[in-house]
């Protein structure tokens, strides 16, 4: 339980200006690290800084859409340029969307997977390199409880999940296998109480705002700097997978028992789909 673990290190973190972003910069600011943290929004992501700040943590920011490829890699150069070495890189930026495949426009979809998949492999790409040169990286990709199985109404986000988790996955294989110093981490959060969902698109014609609060009243059963504090666990202890919650780890549990079983029960079961039919009517 070395404390150099995080103690002088420069930590990326993406998506820092809420949730489980920003828990994660105030739980890495206490434990003596370098912060690189970006954000979509602005004051969110000043609000961040500002708290690691009074910890005592050297803070950079930087404004950052991780759909934009082109904006990740100038963003790498420039914490490089900045912190003269990265060590850990926690991949969290996402957004949430609900809508069924029939009723759900290309465009909505793509913006799903163009934030959490791409921008998870922009992140991994673009620091890749300096984590290698580093002698001590960590990447650390955030995918979800639906990146472990399905639920309807989540295609987009189950898709883009699924995906992290395959990429991360084989990352981790390709390091083993040419014996490169950097260790590789998927995060599987179950229910957490961020503003994921409330920030969440829908598909026309289902009230976003109900679906959130289904989401809040039934399924948010975690705090953000609890699942911080397991993502950092898992970080120290050099897991591979981090599964967050008593929900997440039990529905894992009865996908795996019942294979394609769980589907069936789950499409009788989905609470977001009942809102939605709801709001069909």
């Amino acid at each position: 339980m070395s404390p150099t673990v995080f103690t002088g290190k420069t930590c990326v973190v993406t998506g820092a200006g809420s949730g489980i972003g920003r828990a994660l910069a105030e739980n890495l600011a206490g434990r003596g690290a370098r912060l690189a943290l970006s954000d979509i929004d602005g004051s969110n992501l000043a609000e961040t800084a500002r708290r690691c700040e009074s910890i005592g943590a050297h803070v950079s920011t930087a404004l950052l859409d991780v759909s934009d490829r082109d904006a990740v890699s100038r963003y790498a150069e420039e914490v490089v340029a900045e912190f003269g070495i990265v060590h850990q890189v926690y991949n969290n930026a996402g957004i949430a969307y609900f809508g069924s495949v029939l009723e759900s426009d290309f465009a909505d979809m793509e913006r799903v997977l163009a934030v959490d998949y791409w921008g998870v492999v922009h992140g991994t790409k673009a620091f890749l390199p300096h984590l290698v040169a580093s002698g001590d990286g960590h990447v650390v990709n955030i995918s979800s409880l639906f990146g472990l199985l399905s639920l309807g109404g989540q295609s987009a986000y189950n898709s883009a999940k699924f995906a992290v988790r395959g990429f991360t996955e084989a990352l981790r294989q390709e390091m083993i296998t040419e014996r490169l110093p950097v260790r590789v981490t998927c995060v599987h959060p179950g229910g957490i109480r961020t503003a994921v969902a409330r920030n969440a698109t829908t598909a026309r014609g289902i009230d976003a705002a109900a679906v959130a609060e289904i989401f809040d009243r039934r399924l948010a059963f975690h705090s953000p700097e609890m699942a911080a504090r397991a993502i950092v666990t898992g970080v120290r202890r050099r897991r591979a997978r981090v599964v967050i919650g008593w929900e997440a780890k039990g529905l894992d549990m009865f996908q795996r028992v019942t294979g394609a079983g769980y589907q069936r029960v789950l499409a009788v079961t989905n609470p977001f789909a009942a809102a939605a039919d709801r709001n069909r009517k």
